[in-house]
């Protein structure tokens, strides 16, 4: 069985507030059903290990997010993550980082993480994320010295977003600006619309609404 490595954020606020953060739900939800349906393994895990933060766990009107979070398999994983410290990369095919603001704390600067996902990069393994969850590419140093964004088209959650959620006066940072900077290219389209780059083994989408797209590039690339 082919499996998904998924890094999860251990911070559970969004920055400095005190506003209750960590992964956002339905990023992580509608991906994992993709990758169920396809016959994928998965695993969650986070730089501490241990239960994992998440929010937007209660949206209404979402059954797949319903069904995901409140399966006892998920609550399992996601209350029980793995350690850093005890991932073999090798064991993976695929890595997708959900978003959620609370990893632009933590997983944007963990070398632990970074070093796993340069590795399985150059072995021709998949890199994805969505909407807050390209921060955790930015780390990435490949060994040749280089960046691994340096050279690749990007995409991820837009300021005129982080202005419709009201939260671009609590960010640590402006993730499209970051992106800007770092990668080769970044781009976006309107507002919640749905939009995905892949850009030779690195996939990222601008918002929740693109995790399940961005799920089925990962499936496409692994199974056809």
């Amino acid at each position: 069985m082919k499996k998904i490595l998924i890094p999860v954020t251990n911070h559970a606020t969004l920055g400095d507030t005190d506003q209750a953060n960590g992964t956002y739900a339905p990023e992580l939800s509608h991906a994992l059903q993709v990758f169920l349906d396809a016959g994928l393994g998965y695993d969650i895990a986070s730089i501490k290990g241990g239960k994992a933060p998440i929010y937007g766990t209660d949206i209404e009107g979402d059954a797949v997010n319903e069904a995901i979070v409140n399966s006892s398999e998920f609550q399992n994983r996601i209350n029980n993550t793995i350690p850093v410290s005890q991932i073999n990369i090798d064991d993976y095919d695929a890595v997708y980082y959900p978003g959620g603001f609370g990893l632009l704390s933590d997983l944007v600067s963990n070398k632990d993480f970074a070093q796993l996902s340069a590795s399985h990069y150059e072995k021709g393994g998949i890199l994805s994320a969505v909407c807050h969850g390209p921060a955790g590419l930015i780390p990435i140093t490949l060994s040749t010295g280089e960046k691994l964004l340096a050279n690749k088209s990007v995409t991820g959650f837009t300021r005129e977003e982080e202005i419709d959620y009201g939260t671009i006066g609590d960010v640590p940072f402006l993730l499209e600006e970051s992106l800007a900077r770092n990668a080769a290219r970044y781009s976006k389209v309107q507002p919640w619309n749905v939009f995905v780059i892949e850009d030779d083994r690195v996939i990222t989408g601008q918002n929740p609404a693109s995790a399940h797209a961005v799920a089925e590039a990962v499936v496409k690339l692994l199974v056809g």
